[in-house]
């Protein structure tokens, strides 16, 4: 059928259809390993079609199919398959675009350039999985993604080879209907020699071979049967895939696929230590701020003077902002953390501290809520609790009830927070630049949150607003 269509359709050597034929002979197996359906189109006179000159699909009742019948003599459009054809142009393999089917089901498709001694390319080979369903649930699909990167080598095979398994840098063995293995790549017989295996691969049967629990008659006699599983053997830790392949008829062998993911495993450890040793840290530092709170608030109780009082009062609130971020750091295993876990513990400390029990004040958070790393969320902590307890202080000195507004909104580059009370207002012209507090979030706002802050106040109250960059 393939030498038929490409000696009517197309412009090909023999020499290049033979070639495509020793590779369509193996779809059947690369649609098995890979669990999708797999295509060979070729190049025709009209530059924006290519027409199919082979197909497989995967076997098995786990393995889905995106089509009811065959496409083989049908085209390639670029309106619909422009990865098809931007490979066939380039030369250049595709990962991952999206794709409509001649049966208008939506797919993505990867696809690799088939070329011929001379380098031309002659065709491609292209795996597609549906895009409709929830596909990437199921395990197979790893096996698409890790062995797609390898299959452009597949594209080069020496006449003298006649298996799939040679051409992927992972280890993998073909074991036949019985059980043993017909196929051993390089990188297969390297790993079982590391585990101290004497004997020539090739000939072994699986039961012998198996990294896992289960015999080769347990995954033949389920149709369905398929492994995915991590196993420690030695020093290393590998990632164990098992697939059946399937005849017309009955189980016509199986292919396990071997991945080295020691490394990754390695890297996996360093971060979770490096995690452990963070979220410590973040402990250990709130709790050295509420000692020292505790400290000076033992020392405000000492000093008659209501001003020195005040003022330690208003250090232990700031230093209490300071630990609310490492303390919300603390319980959480990255160094990032949600603005409002951290508003609602400032409003909740400044509250404590600063709300006259006399007076009726309610503070409301609202607007939005994203993650921030803890650097800007320990600054945010600062002006936002700065700005709370001066609208506390003085916003309602001669009302018994008023309203004070937390607003966050997360902007696309920058995003801001507004304080907003019902007080009675104040003179701006008026107010002391050089008071601590005012000073402390100008220069956090301008210096730490590469933000500006702006101020708005009359008889009907008072409105700040200070914006910061986005970005972890």
């Amino acid at each position: 059928m393939l030498r038929e269509l490409c000696q009517k359709k197309t412009r090909l050597s023999d020499q290049d259809i033979e070639q495509l034929e020793k590779l369509a002979e193996q779809l059947p197996r690369i649609a098995n390993l890979v669990k999708a359906d797999v295509f060979i189109d070729c190049p025709i006179d009209d530059p924006d079609a290519l027409l199919v000159v082979a197909e497989a699909k995967p076997r098995g009742a786990k393995a889905i199919s995106n089509y009811q019948g065959s496409v083989v003599g049908e085209l390639a459009v670029r309106i619909n398959e422009p990865a098809a054809l931007r490979t066939m142009e380039t030369g250049v393999a595709t990962r991952d675009l999206k794709a409509l089917t001649q049966e208008n089901k939506k797919v993505k498709q990867n696809v690799e350039p088939i070329k011929n001694e001379l380098g031309k390319v002659i065709g491609v080979l292209i795996m597609e999985r549906d895009i409709t369903a929830d596909i990437k649930k199921n395990k197979q699909m790893e096996i698409l993604t890790e062995t797609t990167e390898q299959l452009s080598d597949l594209l080069s095979l020496d006449e003298s080879e006649d298996v799939i398994a040679n051409y992927i840098n992972d280890a993998i063995i073909i074991f036949n209907s019985q059980g043993y293995a017909k196929y051993a790549n390089t990188v297969a017989k390297k790993l079982y020699s590391d585990l101290g295996y004497k004997d020539q691969i090739e000939g072994m049967h699986f039961n012998n071979l198996t990294l896992g629990q289960k015999q080769f008659r347990e995954l033949a006699i389920d149709v369905n049967s398929t492994e995915s599983f991590e196993v420690s053997l030695s020093d290393m830790i590998l990632k164990v895939n098992y697939s059946m392949m399937y005849g017309k008829d009955n189980v016509a062998g199986l292919v396990m696929l071997i991945k080295d993911i020691t490394e990754v495993k390695k890297k996996e450890k360093k971060l979770v230590l490096k995690s452990v040793a963070l979220e410590e840290i973040h402990h250990r530092v709130k709790n050295n701020l509420q000692m020292i709170a505790s400290l000076l608030r033992l020392q405000a109780r000492r000093v008659d003077n209501q001003e020195g009082r005040q003022a330690l009062i208003v250090s232990i609130n700031r230093i209490l902002s300071i630990a609310v971020t490492h303390d919300i750091l603390s319980q959480n295993e990255i160094n990032e953390v949600y603005i409002k876990s951290i508003l609602n513990k400032i409003i909740e400390n400044t509250a404590a501290y600063f709300l006259n029990e006399h007076k009726n004040i309610d503070i409301k958070l609202l607007g939005d809520n994203f993650i921030i790393d803890s650097e800007k969320a320990t600054s945010i902590a600062l002006v936002v609790n700065e700005l709370l307890q001066n609208a506390l202080k003085h916003a309602f000195r001669d009302q018994k009830n008023g309203l004070i507004k937390v607003k966050i909104y997360h902007g696309n580059n920058y995003s801001n927070i507004s304080i907003i009370d019902n007080g009675i207002g104040f003179d701006i012209q008026k107010i002391k630049k050089n008071r601590l507090g005012f000073k402390i979030v100008k220069t956090i706002v301008a210096d730490k949150l590469d933000g500006h802050l702006d101020l708005e106040s009359s008889q009907q109250g008072t409105k700040i607003v200070f914006d910061f960059k986005n970005g972890i």
